[in-house]
């Protein structure tokens, strides 16, 4: 199967893909106003001609090298190019004002890579593993994972839990839209015939998160100097490597731990790994005074979260952010279904992405150190001249996915709703999900009902099901409270 596997993803195609995700990732990471999601879902319809190898590493070069690339403007220009690099500018910036600009985009790059790369060998090692366990898992599981999974991340989305359930409300309600999976009676569809099928995905997730963000920072905003002085002193030595390496091993760990568990993500792990860095560190002083070790530690747990997010993802079908619901997306346009039959019965394309993660943080390592100068100067192109290029790729890429115009105006639809919602303040992560976990939800409640008759004894059945609430009980509660300090924590200030 590994030697099938190799075949498929050695191909002239796969690495030119790999490679041109990973450059379109670094750019809209490291424009500041752009975001790797919007990124993903631009480019997600050009992958419908794609083999589901290629297009997968298209996709995850963009995911990986989008976590890199925020640390490009968080470096030189103060402004973290996604919300994750903020723990690194904290000494980043400091660093490129001392004049070692160069040396900071080394670390960064170098502990990204290093954390990328480890937990894609933690994916290749671990997923197989739980892969085998979901074949103990039957319908009532499934849909109390997902429920679990869409319920935290819709109480840790935003600032009220109130609106992040309404948000996962709304994303389940538009999933209806349709025919019945069960029945196939129609559901809300007014005798529109273009509604028969529902809304499609890539139209909705290009409406949600690409034109309703053109709206949203579509300005001609002034960036500051984001020039890389060619200074002598770039080159990382021995000692700061073995300085930096504590720091870069914990951060990598707990980088896989917190990607594993959904509704979290690189933020977390960022800032966590920023605390524990300080903790070991030898000299905590410098912290936020320009500290290499800082700088890897935060950079090191970005990367390492890219691969532990796809555990969830390829075993269970629950994705752990905004980014990993598009991914699942894309798995099902391709027809692959998360669980063991991914490792089973399309074993040799699973095989091909895992190995190609590797792959892809290799290849990231040699174009940020080739572009990174490149990249620096794409900051300072203005948002004037941005906006209209994504907005055709948008309008280009809803349009293709079946030469509709109802999708052109479903994709407007959903930017308009979105910008509505964030103006209100309701989150938008919890109505992507609703969008892609709507179907196992429902299909997995409902076929559990039928095998026990229409009784809900069936949900506390097996043993699985049994640990799956007290998790899911347990992660309410702890929600609540960490959500209730921090609004007693925010009134004392």
């Amino acid at each position: 199967m590994i030697a099938d596997a190799l075949s498929l993803l050695f191909t002239l195609e796969n690495l030119i893909y790999m490679n041109a995700g990973l450059l379109l990732g670094m750019i809209f990471g490291a424009i500041p106003g752009l975001t790797v999601l919007l990124c993903i879902v631009v480019f997600l319809p050009f992958t419908y001609t794609l083999d589901p190898v290629s297009s997968f590493l298209f996709l995850l070069g963009m995911y990986c090298a989008g976590s890199y690339g925020g640390s490009i403007s968080a470096i030189l220009i103060r402004t973290p190019g996604t919300p994750h690099a903020t723990a690194t500018m904290l000494d980043g910036y400091p660093l490129k004002e001392k004049g070692q600009a160069r040396k900071a985009l080394h670390i960064a790059l170098s502990a990204s890579t290093f954390g990328g790369v480890f937990s894609a060998f933690a994916l290749l090692l671990f997923a197989p593993q739980v892969a085998k366990l979901s074949e103990y898992l039957k319908s009532p599981d499934y849909f109390l994972i997902c429920l679990t999974g869409l319920t935290i991340v819709a109480f840790v989305s935003g600032k009220s839990i109130m609106k992040g359930i309404i948000s996962c409300a709304i994303g389940l309600f538009i999933a209806m839209i349709g025919l019945d999976p069960i029945s196939g009676t129609t559901r809300y569809i007014f005798n529109n015939i273009n509604l028969y099928s529902g809304f499609d995905l890539t139209c909705a997730l290009i409406g949600l998160f690409a034109l309703s963000e053109v709206l949203k920072k579509g300005k001609n905003e002034k960036m500051k100097d984001a020039a890389v002085k060619d200074d002598r002193s770039w080159k990382i030595s021995k000692s700061e490597y073995k300085r930096m390496a504590p720091a870069s091993i914990l951060a990598a760990f707990i980088g896989l731990f917190v990607g594993i568990i959904p509704g979290t993500g690189a933020s977390e792990a960022s800032f966590l790994s920023y605390s524990a860095a300080k903790n070991i560190s030898k000299h905590p002083e410098e912290f936020g005074h320009g500290s290499i070790e800082a700088v890897a530690a935060a950079e090191t747990a970005n990367n390492a979260v890219t691969g532990a997010t796809l555990i969830p993802l390829l075993t269970l079908g629950i994705p752990g952010d905004a980014c990993v619901a598009v991914l699942l997306g894309a798995l099902m346009i391709n027809n692959l279904t998360p669980g063991s039959s991914l490792f089973i019965e399309n074993g040799e394309i699973t095989y091909a992405i895992l190995i190609g993660l590797i792959l892809i943080n290799i290849f990231m390592y040699i174009q940020g150190r080739a572009l990174t100068s490149t990249f620096a100067k794409a900051l300072k192109i203005p948002m004037s001249i941005l906006t209209p290029v994504i907005v055709v790729f948008c309008f280009a890429g809803s349009f293709s996915v079946n030469s509709s115009l109802f999708d052109l105006f479903s994709a407007v639809f959903f930017s308009i709703l979105s910008y509505i919602l964030i103006k209100f303040n309701y989150p938008i992560v919890p109505i992507l999900l609703g969008l892609v976990l709507a179907d196992t939800i429902e299909e997995n409640f409902r076929r559990s009902l039928l095998l026990s008759g229409g009784s809900y004894s069936i949900f506390f059945e097996s043993a699985a099901s049994k640990i799956l609430i007290v998790v899911f009980a347990l992660s309410l509660v702890l929600i609540v409270r960490a959500r209730k300090r921090g609004e007693k924590s925010d009134e004392k200030c």
